[in-house]
């Protein structure tokens, strides 16, 4: 497997009036072509500035960040911007869906910003994303039409409408139930299973176990970067859910 991601002592320092917040202090993380981590820690570990870092959202400090063996930081802004379209695909806590548009149109959204117009036909794009996690019979609903999981693969779908080779979920399963988490981390599984290299933001122990390896993260710094025991799978736990529900009189 080759590195996709590629992180040499990476320091990110935020200026808050005459106060410096360190909120990374030299970060080393190889991550290799269809991984699936696991990134968690405390509030204020330094977790989601650096998934931010990863996702060129930020930039660093100091250090350097090669993704796919490219030195972003060698980057200019509109390279920045076009590297951060091709090749990451994000997924929030919120959704962040227009309330007033149909799935198929928030999954075809982030192609209207993309500069280089890969893709050439963006409503077909859309509706094999949609397809992919589920939602082909769904593509005319507005968001508060469908579920909480629902609107969740909807985001997702946003997330791969440009065929990206990387996905960052931050917090993904925050605002679901615990049904609803383990069917997202299905779809996270599957996706990986066809070679997505996958990185999530997580505080919850069980599902950071749905990933292959888990970095834990405290004060700036990787305090811990082990492989996953007993990794669950989300199939599984999901048929076991439904054995233990009561049955209908």
């Amino acid at each position: 497997m080759k590195p996709v991601i590629e992180i040499h002592e990476i320091k990110k320092t935020y200026h808050v009036g005459e106060i410096d917040v360190h909120a990374l202090r030299g970060i080393q993380l190889t991550v290799e072509e269809g991984e699936f981590i696991a990134i968690m820690g405390a509030s204020g570990s330094g977790k989601s500035t650096l998934m931010n870092l990863i996702g060129c959202l930020d930039e660093p400090t100091s250090g350097q960040y090669l993704l796919d063996g490219i030195d972003v930081s060698a980057l200019s802004k509109n390279e920045y911007a076009d590297i951060r379209n091709q090749k990451i695909g994000f997924v929030f806590q919120g959704f962040n869906l227009l309330p007033r548009t149909s799935a198929l149109e928030n999954v075809e959204l982030p192609l209207f910003y993309d500069r280089t117009r890969r893709i050439e036909n963006p409503q077909r794009a859309a509706g094999e994303a949609l397809n992919q996690v589920g939602l082909a019979d769904r593509m005319d609903h507005i968001p508060s039409q469908l579920s909480g999981g629902q609107q969740q693969r909807v985001a997702i779908a946003r997330a791969l409408v440009n065929q990206p080779s990387i996905l960052l979920a931050d917090e993904p399963t925050g605002n679901l139930d615990s049904r609803t988490s383990v069917e997202v981390m299905s779809v996270f599984q599957a996706l990986n299973q066809l070679g997505m290299t996958i990185l999530i933001v997580t505080h919850e122990d069980d599902i950071s176990r749905y990933g292959r390896r888990i970095i834990r993260m405290r004060d700036g710094y990787i305090i811990g970067d082990v492989p996953v025991k007993n990794r669950l799978n989300a199939d599984s736990v999901l048929a076991s859910m439904k054995e233990e529900e009561p049955c209908c009189s």
